[in-house]
């Protein structure tokens, strides 16, 4: 009845940049890190699990002499978001 919850998008922070990435085409680290109120160390590492899980593709450059760093949503990390939601849905309303 009940499906498993996917321990990677459980955490706040992860389950967080991903609630963002999902509704925008690419965010750069700033803004998720503002967004979240997250410290740079914790979003890193956080991004960077998700990335290892090919959840989020994350494109590293520079914005004039100044490093920049860019995240998008991959189509299996929206897979894995969408299942998250339906699963959560299915633990508040587990008759429908």
């Amino acid at each position: 009845m009940f499906s498993r919850l996917d321990p990677l998008l459980h955490s706040p922070l992860r389950l967080a940049v991903m609630s963002l990435l999902i509704s925008v085409e690419k965010a750069d680290f700033n803004f998720l890190k503002e967004k979240t109120e997250s410290t740079a160390g914790n979003l890193s590492v956080q991004i960077t699990k998700l990335e290892q899980a090919g959840y989020v593709a994350v494109t590293k450059g520079y914005k004039g002499k100044r490093p920049h760093t860019s995240c998008q949503i991959t189509p299996k990390g929206e897979k894995a978001f969408e299942a998250y939601v339906n699963s959560i849905n299915n633990y508040i309303n587990p008759s429908k």
